[in-house]
């Protein structure tokens, strides 16, 4: 007998088209049991996806289309999604075919039978099935797993933080939801960090499949977005994920920095004056490329204003150094005779400076 409960699906896509059409069919059966509305949130795809959805809607009456031009990302898609659900119960899952559309029936029993806000699909349950994974691949996951359970004190009884797969109740989840930072890429994770454990959840195994069609989205910023969600958490989101990411960028310079102005002394007899020069400018020209790819990704600068930041970044850069020398000067003289308090003063105020006046004169957004 057909439910009166409407499901939402919510499937986040970027160049799937060839994986549209199989995926709806095999959702189709969910209209006899539910009120069914499937909801493809597309990143603007290149490959006709967008045009492959509106073909099936014409005879699919269930199927929505969000389509998004100047957004993206995996976590603002799901959001998205969410928040445009109109059913009592809500499934989020991808469009690749690695979440088998047969598991939703077992997810939608569990999330129906019993108290849960919110059931995950995970991977790593003892009777999970991983089929499309590397071994490489699970090894990452199993430790970004164990990294996720220790930042989530309120969650470590759970297996998969970083799944793709699950649904909840919308009613109970949403306030949540609207909180989630679309900056990270895993929106699972981010919603059980910020709800500090107070949503009931619970798992069933999830049998993942090998990818059909298509290529997978993973790759270094995903890593890295992954990694600043976790230090964010541990953190207690204290500082803003792009500072941290500023920060970390910066540490990583601060080590290139003295390999090249080791080489230039020691290789090629510069003076200290030139060596100092040359690895501040390389320095401050590598942390400007890495922000642009990783910290500020939404706002990717290219082409002639690739070249334009750069210039904007090194004057940054060389007022914050001027700053920094100004502060721990005045520092050791007039508030401590210290010498590393004057040198910490200095520092804070110059990555302070750095980090917000690129983040509006560089890259045009709020720090």
């Amino acid at each position: 007998m057909k439910s009166n409960l409407k499901l939402s699906i919510v499937l986040p896509t970027y160049n799937e088209r060839d994986n549209i059409a199989p995926i709806v069919a095999k959702l189709t059966d969910l209209a006899n049991d539910y009120r069914l509305e499937v909801i493809f949130v597309d990143d603007d795809s290149a490959d006709g996806t967008a045009d492959e959805i509106l073909r099936l809607s014409r005879c699919c009456d269930f199927i929505r289309l969000v389509r998004r031009i100047g957004r993206f990302g995996l976590s603002s898609a799901i959001k998205e999604g969410l928040l445009n659900a109109t059913g009592e119960l809500v499934v989020v899952m991808d469009s690749d075919g690695q979440h088998e559309p047969a598991a939703v029936r077992e997810l939608l029993e569990q999330l129906r039978s019993s108290d849960s806000d919110l059931v995950i699909g995970s991977r790593f349950h003892a009777e999970a099935a991983i089929l499309g994974l590397s071994q490489q691949r699970q090894r990452n996951s199993n430790l970004a797993n164990r990294v996720a359970r220790f930042s989530l004190p309120g969650y470590r009884r759970l297996t998969d933080y970083m799944s793709g797969f699950f649904g909840l109740v919308p009613e109970r989840c949403l306030p949540w939801v609207r909180q989630v930072d679309v900056n990270g890429f895993k929106f699972l994770y981010e919603l059980l960090a910020i709800s500090h454990g107070q949503l009931k959840v619970s798992e069933i195994p999830l049998s993942f499949q090998p990818r059909t069609s298509g290529e997978s989205k993973l790759n270094l910023a995903v890593a890295w977005d992954l990694a600043l969600s976790i230090l964010h958490t541990l953190v207690g989101r204290l500082l803003p994920r792009r500072a941290i990411s500023f920060a970390l960028v910066g540490g990583s310079g601060v080590l290139l920095h003295l390999v090249l102005y080791g080489l230039a002394r020691r290789l090629f007899g510069f003076s200290f004056e030139a060596a100092q020069a040359l690895a501040v400018v390389a320095t401050a020209s590598s942390n400007y490329l890495i922000n642009n790819s990783l910290t500020f990704r939404a706002q990717q600068l290219k082409g002639p204003r690739l070249i334009g930041g750069l210039v904007r970044f090194l004057v940054v850069t060389s007022l914050g150094m001027v700053a920094n020398i100004g502060v721990s000067s005045a520092f050791l003289h007039r508030v401590s005779h210290q010498t590393l308090l004057a040198v910490l003063a200095g520092i804070a105020v110059d990555f302070v400076w750095k980090y917000a006046a690129s983040s509006r004169f560089v890259w045009n957004t709020p720090s």
